[in-house]
């Protein structure tokens, strides 16, 4: 038995026959009468005389269908209440952000989330990945933001934007090929960053020519690699989001790669389980329209 069995006895006692009320309900006579007879079946009582013209409702059958009306009614109210609850974006929202990403997101899209739900509370964590996807399992928080993909299937991922990653540096030349980068001085972030490790791969690096011989410098912001860069002439990747906030002289040490974009993945992150659906997707669409203009 279900709710949709309940809807299509009603609505053959409202027209007093199976054809209009399946064009009613939207489904196939056959379909309707069938599901009506499993009903019957079901409840081991007739609810329509099918030989009366138009179809009569029975004396059984219409105590049933007073109980069917409350339970179609109960099942409405209870779908409407949903809808409220998942229109409600409040309470505490423990949001993780990995470094390299709340560097410059969390200046865009903090203040306008904050405004448009003025009953959501923020608590917002810096951590690792490694850190903020256990984080996540642990239920200590409710939603993260890191860089796709990720290596574990328990974690639920919805991709906010793709992110271009842009070269500065002092190179010379107006444009650079990814061939030259191998003879270039790279400054990176530390082992540990996923950043590190996605411009490695893309890029094709050997991890032996980023630093001078002489130097081990293991840095955890851009701001240190944007002056590591200057003092010694080198170059760093930045992501496009933070490469924005650039001073106009920083701005002209941007290097174009001949090959074209070089790109992360940058993803909503959470728990099944504990998972927050409303405020998911919520979020999702304001933190997509908000960065949208600042991608291009």
């Amino acid at each position: 038995m279900n709710i949709q069995q309940l809807e299509y006895i009603l609505a053959v006692d409202q027209f007093k026959s199976f054809s209009k009320a399946a064009d009613y309900c939207h489904v196939t006579q056959a379909t309707l009468s069938a599901m009506v007879k499993k009903l019957e079946e079901q409840l081991d009582i007739v609810i329509f005389d099918r030989k009366a013209n138009p179809i009569a409702t029975t004396e059984n059958g219409r105590e049933i269908l007073v109980q069917a009306l409350q339970v179609v009614a109960h099942a409405n109210a209870l779908l409407d209440s949903s809808k409220s609850i998942n229109r409600k974006i409040e309470g505490k929202l423990k949001l993780g952000v990995i470094p390299t990403i709340a560097s410059s997101l969390m200046s865009i899209i903090l203040k306008p989330l904050m405004e448009k739900y003025p009953a959501l509370i923020f608590e917002i964590h810096e951590q690792t990945t490694s850190q903020l996807m256990k984080s996540l399992l642990d239920g200590k928080l409710d939603l993260g933001i890191l860089s796709t993909p990720i290596a574990t299937s328990d974690l639920e991922t919805e991709l906010l934007y793709k992110e271009e990653l842009v070269l500065y540096g002092h190179f010379g030349k107006s444009v650079i090929k990814k061939a030259e980068l191998n003879e270039q001085r790279l400054f990176l972030l530390q082992d540990g960053h996923c950043l590190r490790d996605q411009i490695i791969q893309l890029c094709e690096l050997k991890k032996n020519k980023f630093l001078p011989g002489n130097l081990r410098f293991e840095s955890n912001t851009f701001d240190t690699l944007l002056n590591l860069v200057d003092d010694f002439q080198g170059m760093t990747f930045l992501p496009k989001l933070y490469s924005a906030q650039l001073s106009e002289v920083r701005k002209k040490r941007l290097i174009p790669l001949v090959e074209g974009r070089i790109e992360r993945e940058i993803s909503l992150c959470y728990y099944r389980p504990y998972a927050k659906w409303n405020v998911i997707k919520r979020l999702n669409e304001d933190i997509q329209e908000l960065v949208k203009e600042k991608l291009i």
